[in-house]
Order: structure tokens, then sequence, then C-alpha cells
């Protein structure tokens, strides 16, 4: 069984800010493993894998 982190560590031990991981949640890059809305829970190798993936981005749109 694997433990399960608060959202504050789990960015602390990924090198990146809370705001971030937010991001990555919003963005389906990752998924609370527990806890509830206001207070999920991650599992490590879940973060790592988020920080380690390559990450899509927006297109920008060329001036008509």
């Amino acid at each position: 069984m694997r433990r399960l982190i608060p959202a504050d560590l789990a960015a602390f031990g990924a090198g990146v800010k809370p705001s971030t991981l937010r991001d990555w949640r919003r963005r389906g890059l990752i998924k609370p493993a527990g806890g509830t809305e206001r207070y999920p829970l991650y599992d490590p190798v879940d973060v790592l894998a988020a920080r380690d993936a390559p990450k899509p981005r927006r297109q920008l749109q060329e001036a008509a």
C-alpha cells in the first residue's frame, strides 16, 4: 500500500508550486488518489510522473 500525501507536500517534493499541481490537475495530467475535493491526496509516484511528462502547449493564433 502506497502512502498518499497532501498537495502542498506533493508539490514541494516535485519541486513545483502548489498552483502548478492544481494546473496539472485541471489539465488532466494528474488525478488525486484520495482525500476530498478541497483537500486532495496524491500518490508521490503519480506526482513525479506528471512532473516528467511532456506538457501540451497552446497553439498561438496568427493575426489575420
